[in-house]
């Protein structure tokens, strides 16, 4: 009788773990190689439309990788930076702006179209989370806090069409910030406070925090953010327990959680899909919006390889793209999805 209970639920596993190799709502159409590339990880992807070419901080591999998006190839490889996580681009000043905080902790400023290093600006210790805004064409920085031996973070401001750093937002008590999303047209930034499971509400035009809204009730951890501007939704993943907290922007308050795993990455909200994307392990999971009530359900899994976290949606082009890890013997490339609806 135990045998057969075991084969069944041996079955019924299977079963589910099949379910979940069917894409469903996003469907693997190419693959990019990234080629020379060793064991380590991934931090941001950042896109340059105008210039069809896709950015990816190879943060263990010391270098930021072009892709062009025409041609679905690596056309250039920027060495120059020690340990990048996040990227800036305008297109307008053709410049590309790189946290790094390898040593010593900067944002390094490099020409759009020849690569070379046009300068840096210092940071504060643990430079690691950004936004950059293209209205404003204002890019935002976090760095300071735990690493810095400080009580307080700083959001620094860069105006990419300059190059030069324009200020600072000091979110006190804070120790490590994570993703952020900017609201438009109203001048409110929110951050994910990592280590205090708070996200900090700021005005951009005061440069001040004006509210911190809590989470600790529902998850700690919380790294990435999701933005669903239109309907005044924030989605926060919690890696512990591993769920989405959705907070009422007009309100502060908590309306929902689902789940959604643990070790997540990144997060993108699709406004014209009305789509969650959760990027993480083993799983990018996608929830659909419904129509009726504060419900999130979920729309299908798309199994990831191991530790395969970074990601971008790029409605514009209908594609999701997701960065896979040089592992053993497994070759480091892109995986190209196209948004089914």
């Amino acid at each position: 009788m135990k045998k057969s209970i075991a084969v069944i639920l041996f079955i019924f596993a299977f079963a589910g773990g099949m379910q979940a190799q069917v894409p469903g709502p996003l469907k693997l159409i190419q693959t990019i190689p990234l080629p020379g590339l060793k064991d380590g990880d991934f931090d941001h992807f950042q896109v340059d439309l105008p210039g069809k070419r896709l950015f990816l901080a190879a943060e263990d591999n010391s270098a930021i990788e072009v892709i062009d998006l025409t041609t679905s190839k690596v056309i250039h490889k920027i060495e120059g930076p020690k340990a990048p996580h996040s990227i800036g681009y305008n297109p307008e000043s053709k410049k590309l702006f790189v946290v790094d905080d390898g040593g010593p902790n900067q944002v390094e400023i490099y020409d759009g179209t020849s690569y070379e290093l046009l300068g840096t600006i210092p940071m504060g210790a643990h430079a690691d989370a950004s936004i950059y805004d293209p209205v404003s064409k204002l890019f935002y920085v976090g760095n300071g806090g735990k690493q810095a031996k400080e009580d307080f973070v700083m959001i620094s401001i860069i105006d990419t069409t300059t190059g030069k750093k324009v200020g600072d937002i000091k979110i006190d008590g804070a120790d490590r910030v994570e993703a952020m999303a900017i609201e438009h047209p109203g001048p409110r930034m929110f951050v994910n406070l990592y280590n205090k499971a708070a996200v900090a509400v700021i005005d951009r035009e005061k440069k001040t925090v004006i509210d911190t809204w809590s989470i600790a009730q529902e998850g700690r951890n919380n790294g990435s953010m999701a933005f669903d501007e239109a309907d005044h939704r924030l989605f926060i993943h919690a890696r512990e327990p591993g769920k989405v907290v959705v907070i009422d922007t007009t309100s502060g308050k908590i309306v929902t959680t689902f789940p959604s795993g643990g070790m997540v990455d990144d997060a993108t909200y699709d406004a014209k899909m009305k789509r969650i994307y959760v990027t993480g392990v083993p799983f990018i999971n996608v929830f659909q919006k419904s129509d009726e009530g504060e419900r999130y359900d979920l729309l299908g899994q798309v199994p990831t390889a191991f530790h395969s976290i970074t990601s971008i949606l790029v409605p514009q082009l209908n594609r999701f793209y997701l960065a896979v890890n040089h592992h053993g013997q497994t070759d480091a490339v892109v995986q190209v999805y196209q948004v089914v609806p």
